[in-house]
């Protein structure tokens, strides 16, 4: 009979101590959500990370959600978890946890959208009150279409077909300082900045 690989000792590898203060700072089972972004990372060590938990309303339920990036030396690893009810037991949550690892040279782009009201009183250095952070690899592009503008001033109409684009948006956060505080928005600028440095290198042989 074969016999099953023994599963990774989780409790050998380590992650940042930031990352873990971040992790446990979400509350958001932390303990499950750290032993899944572990599994991922493995003997990598992380250089860069950032975590956001958002909470959204469905019907009478209040739901949370978690996204956790963590980049090594040659990967973006991108960690979610969710909770959601138990329909046969009607007792308990169900969680569940999912980890996608992208090679660094594979991200396409990393976005950041900032938000600034009032911009005629606005503060150097600031960068806005609310950001949007939006990293592609790929694996979900979107495609905006909308008809073709003539320049000729004589053109008495026609159809001039469509014109488009192709944008990867596989994965967007808002971050506003308002709802998690400056810190917050500060530390998702400073991960979009590292991310932003390390895409396109080839990693070390």
């Amino acid at each position: 009979m074969a016999h099953m690989p023994a599963p990774a000792d989780l409790t050998a590898i380590s992650l940042p101590d930031a990352l873990m203060a971040d992790i446990e700072r979400a509350g958001y089972y932390p303990a499950l959500v750290a032993d899944v972004i572990k599994a991922a990372v493995g003997s990598e060590d992380v250089h860069g990370h950032l975590v956001h938990q958002e909470t959204t309303f469905d019907q009478d339920a209040v739901r949370r959600h978690i996204t956790v990036f963590a980049r090594t030396g040659t990967r973006l690893v991108v960690a979610h978890a969710d909770d959601f009810p138990d329909h046969f037991s009607g007792a308990h949550e169900i969680a569940t946890a999912t980890t996608e690892c992208i090679p660094l040279p594979s991200v396409r782009g990393v976005m950041l959208t900032h938000v600034v009201g009032d911009p005629s009183s606005y503060v150097p250095g600031s960068l806005g009150s609310e950001v949007t952070l939006t990293v592609g690899w790929g694996a979900v592009s979107r495609v905006d279409l909308l008809p073709a503008q003539c320049n000729d001033p004589d053109c008495e109409g026609g159809d001039h077909g469509y014109d488009g684009t192709i944008t990867s948006d596989d994965i967007a956060l808002r971050i506003s300082a308002q709802a998690e505080g400056r810190e917050a928005l500060d530390r998702a600028i400073e991960f979009a900045r590292d991310l932003s440095a390390s895409i396109g290198h080839r990693p070390p042989a």
